[in-house]
């Protein structure tokens, strides 16, 4: 059974009519989103007197027998327990495999018993496989999604509203939204802790952006994949801020050169595909492009001719030398300079007028 990240409080109300599960799976790279579904299903399972939790992380040479034998076996201390099975690499194991697929099939006859199990987010290959699919059978399972940088302000405002605070209405509130996400845009821990710092340092009521604007810390956390997204969104002012962002995290200047290289590598394969007469769908599925990629590859291609793309190609390869210590005419010296100018490119190119493409 699978279950939307926003669906699981519902599920778990004393309402609903199937009640708890013996088995939840819940998977995602968002700590705070995960921990708090985990809570939620702990916190709904202590309610229906499930009082005792053991956990167990999987690591090296882990012992799967004890996980078997603490959900085969009745508590000592009270009347029903939580087994929690983390399995931080999302790998567990030929053994580990074989004794999920075993806990999937007892799960059925544990009535004293909840088994949650926690993994980080799963490729396509794990989540078809023997041991996830029998868990996602037996029980429930949770894919728990990041917050997009999109989806960030309303979720700010969520967050603001449960601790009975709000920013003024209209365009002027959007805007304190849009400044709050872009100070903790790929920190959503840390946004979480500038939320109740919020309610700390301020009463119940409207927030001004000068009361925000002071005391939210700026905790953004970027990467290289979200950066690409910006560029190829057009998102200029959004690109540079990242740029500045992961120079000062200390990321390397050849990482971000290759992310920027192979949208551009990857656009001019699509173009070469287009122009010679296979359909959009099929070239991108030939260049492995999906999910929002592949969206932001539909808006961007009408805007980029064969020509563009080959002068982006020259750009890319003479920027591939300055961040490897190689002055470029025409070009910056500095790495990261060069970068911007390179995104820039690329960015302008893709939110250029759609024209019929040269």
């Amino acid at each position: 059974m699978q279950l939307a990240a926003n669906q699981l409080a519902a599920h778990l109300q004393p309402s609903a009519q199937r009640g708890l599960r013996a088995l939840y799976t819940l998977h995602g790279d968002e700590p705070l989103l995960l921990q708090e579904a985990a809570d939620a299903i702990r916190t709904a399972a202590r309610a229906q007197g499930f009082s005792e939790r053991s956990v167990h992380t999987v690591s090296a040479h882990f012992d799967w027998g004890a996980v078997l034998a603490a959900c085969g076996s009745l508590s000592l201390f009270a009347d029903k327990q939580i087994v929690e099975v983390r399995i931080p690499t999302g790998k567990p194991g030929k053994d580990g495999s074989q004794a999920l697929q075993q806990l999937a099939e007892q799960t059925a006859g544990m009535d004293s018993t909840l088994l949650l199990v926690l993994l980080p987010r799963l490729d396509k290959a794990t989540r078809t496989s023997a041991w996830f699919t029998a868990l996602e059978g037996a029980g429930a399972t949770v894919q728990i999604d990041p917050v997009e940088r999109r989806a960030l302000p309303s979720w700010l405002a969520q967050r603001l509203q449960l601790q009975g605070q709000r920013v003024e209405g209209g365009t002027a509130g959007q805007a304190t939204l849009q400044f709050f996400a872009d100070r903790v845009e790929g920190n959503l821990l840390a946004a979480h802790q500038e939320i109740q710092k919020l309610a700390l340092l301020y009463p119940p009521g409207e927030l001004a952006f000068a009361q925000i604007e002071q005391a939210v810390l700026n905790v953004a956390r970027y990467d290289v994949f979200k950066l690409s997204e910006a560029v190829l969104a057009g998102q200029l002012l959004r690109a540079q801020r990242m740029l500045d962002g992961l120079q000062a995290e200390g990321v390397a200047e050849v990482l971000v050169h290759w992310a920027l290289a192979e949208d551009i590598r990857s656009l001019a394969r699509v173009r070469s595909a287009l122009d010679a007469g296979r359909p959009l769908p099929m070239a991108l599925r030939e260049q492995r492009v999906w999910g929002l990629k592949e969206k932001l590859y539909e808006r961007a291609l009408p805007r980029l001719g064969a020509l563009t793309l080959a002068n982006l190609l020259t750009a890319a390869h003479q920027v591939d030398g300055i961040v490897k210590g190689l002055p470029q005419p025409g070009w910056p010296a500095n790495g990261w300079q060069a970068l911007q100018q390179l995104a820039r490119q690329l960015g302008e190119a893709c939110n250029a007028r759609e024209t019929r493409p040269q």
